[in-house]
């Protein structure tokens, strides 16, 4: 079985600017997950990032993907929309689309949900417990009941996003929040997971239950149908039409 061809795009700004985070990720988070997914095996990975001409994702890079993980934060504003359009057309032609953590309010994100995906946060470093509530999903395989991140950045309900297709994850904060940590959706013939942990600022990206569900997800999103959108003027009926009298 030939590997999936994964992109990680990553807006790479908070490791060039901040000393800790650099030294946290001195590859960039884009460069960690990277890891992760060829020591998973089963991928060929490459990454992308926002200053790159075209963002790193010229037509030929998106044509050529099969799964791509956005990452994304203090820079939504400056991804040109005719890439937000240009990756948008490839998810509903099939390929997929894993979104981590701050993502949430990146311009593909948005799009393709119709929904703002606004949501509560608060960063203290407190634990997050995450809760496997669909244990048969492919996701999911290989995890236990729930898995622990002892320091991350809070994010809490209400998350205005439409009704996930499956809840694979559910969190839970130390400070009491809930949060829709794993969800779904199909839009068009691509497969769509929200993932929510990946603050910078905690090695989240190193954490093998991360991960392994990052490695799944992948697996999952991967293409089954790659279809183009087409609209066509049908001129010949299948079956014979009589005339009109």
């Amino acid at each position: 079985m030939a590997d999936i061809k994964v992109t990680v795009w990553n807006e790479f700004r908070h490791e060039k600017k901040n000393e800790q985070i650099g030294k946290l990720y001195p590859k960039g988070m884009h460069g960690a997950i990277a890891e992760g997914l060829k020591k998973a095996g089963g991928f060929t990975v490459r990454t992308a990032t926002l200053d790159e001409p075209e963002h790193g994702l010229t037509q030929k890079v998106v044509d050529s993907t099969d799964v791509m993980l956005w990452w994304g934060h203090t820079a939504h504003g400056e991804v040109k929309d005719e890439i937000v359009q240009r990756v948008k057309t490839r998810v509903l032609e099939g390929m997929g689309l894993i979104v981590l953590h701050s993502g949430h309010f990146s311009k593909i994100f948005r799009a393709l949900l119709g929904t703002n995906c606004s949501l509560k946060w608060r960063e203290m470093g407190e634990k997050e417990r995450i809760w496997v509530i669909e244990p048969s999903h492919p996701i999911a395989e290989g995890l236990g009941e729930y898995f622990e991140l002892p320091h991350t950045e809070m994010y809490g309900e209400r998350f205005d996003i439409p009704q996930p297709d499956r809840l694979v994850f559910v969190s839970w904060f130390q400070g009491g929040d809930v949060f829709r940590s794993g969800c779904c959706f199909e839009r068009g013939h691509g497969r769509i997971f929200y993932f929510r942990p990946g603050h910078e600022t905690y090695p989240v990206f190193y954490d093998e239950n991360v991960r392994r569900v990052i490695a799944n997800a992948c697996r999952w999103a991967a293409p089954r149908i790659i279809k183009k959108d087409a609209c066509p003027n049908v001129k010949e009926p299948l079956d014979p039409v009589p005339a009109e009298e």
